[in-house]
């Protein structure tokens, strides 16, 4: 789930301005998993990159969903044409 621990890493660093609240309650909830704040932070960024990446699958399927759905209403009203040219 955390690609970076697979292989040595580079990481930058990056200056974060939270609410205080935040920034103590994801100590807290750090602090109950055993890691650091730095390493809490990290992984709520993998896992909201990883949701918007589902996300855009998504919206890419649903496209090409109605492309092939406007594609078939096409061939159906065909097929239908056809089948009274015959009757």
């Amino acid at each position: 789930m955390f690609p970076y621990h697979m292989t040595a890493t580079q990481m930058s660093t990056i200056s974060l301005k939270l609410p205080d609240d935040l920034l103590e309650t994801s100590g807290e909830h750090a602090d109950r998993l055993n890691v650091s704040r730095a390493e809490y932070i990290r992984r709520a960024i993998v896992r909201m990159n990883d949701a918007m990446a589902a996300r855009a699958r998504q919206e890419r399927l649903a496209r090409a969903s109605r492309k092939v759905r406007r594609g078939s209403m096409r061939v159906n009203a065909e097929f239908d044409a056809m089948e009274r040219d015959i009757e």
